[in-house]
């Protein structure tokens, strides 16, 4: 949602692509939220950078600040979060997701393996992350979290990082243990696990209980469309008026911008639309159309 964020990781994407276009990129992409806004502009440096960070990102994994800011009033009971809240409970995930790469495991996750396995299309790359146990040191002893109930948790919209409902939407690729999960008819619907020997750490002091295991799991689901369709509201309702363009306009961008990055994001709503539909309820359509 910053400028700088936004900007800079666009050029930085946009350069690494032209220097390095073989290598697998994968990026954090935390989106803004109203709770916790330090800029008013936020919706246009979000439609901006995703546009322009589509075409060289292989796999991003979004995290909505609103979501965890929910988390971390629910889970850890902190009133009113502040950024150091926010950015250890994202420290966590990202350490949870690369935890692979840096300690020996039974099943080892290779980063590119997420995209292999997570990025059906180039431009569906936006997997959902969801984390547990999130736990405060207080709540942790009386709690008993059996691998059964992280892994269940891991299917609750309240461990989400992004704010959309798994339910209205279809899995991709990810943890077949529940027959109410809906998934897309044309891929193998397998699940890949990696397991890590190292047990979470903690940032000493901080919010998050130390437990002895925490599962995180990623999976590319349409639900994640409900995200893009709520930035998109946020950024019509000023667009509509214009209001702020002309500071960027003043920096050297075009209004033209603007109508392209709105457009491309459209284009990608539409892709989940499409990714969602069966491919038999698709035949069934040729069919009525002749």
């Amino acid at each position: 949602g910053g400028g700088t964020g936004s900007g800079f990781t666009s050029l930085l994407m946009e350069r690494l692509s032209v220097d390095y276009g073989k290598k697998s990129k994968l990026e954090f992409a935390i989106y803004p939220a109203p709770q916790v806004a330090t800029a008013v502009v936020e919706p246009y440096n979000s439609i901006l950078t995703t546009h322009t960070t589509l075409e060289h990102s292989d796999c991003a994994f979004m995290v909505d600040n609103e979501a965890i800011y929910d988390i971390c009033r629910r889970n850890l009971d902190i009133e009113r979060p502040t950024y150091t809240n926010l950015n250890r409970l994202i420290g966590q995930i990202v350490s949870s997701i690369t935890a692979s790469l840096r300690f020996d495991g039974a099943l080892n996750v290779d980063l590119t393996e997420f995209q292999t396995n997570l990025v059906p299309y180039p431009r569906i790359h936006f997997p959902l992350v969801t984390y547990a146990p999130v736990i405060s040191a207080e709540k942790a002893y009386h709690e008993q979290l059996s691998v059964a109930e992280i892994t269940n948790a891991c299917f609750e919209p309240a461990n989400q990082m992004v704010k959309c409902d798994p339910r209205h939407g279809k899995y991709i690729a990810t943890i077949k243990t529940k027959r109410s999960i809906q998934f897309v008819d044309w891929c193998p619907t397998g699940f890949k696990v990696g397991i890590n020997y190292q047990p979470p750490t903690v940032v000493p002091g901080g919010d998050l209980a130390k437990v002895s295991r925490a599962v995180c799991m990623l999976s590319n689901t349409t639900a994640i469309a409900e995200a893009w369709a709520r930035l998109d509201h946020k950024f019509d309702l000023m667009y509509a008026k214009r209001a702020f363009v002309h500071w960027y306009v003043g920096e050297g961008m075009e209004e033209g911008e603007f109508t392209e990055a709105r457009e491309d994001l459209a284009a990608l709503e539409k892709d989940y639309e499409e990714v969602g539909v069966d491919s038999a309820e698709a035949e069934e359509g040729d069919g009525e159309e002749y």
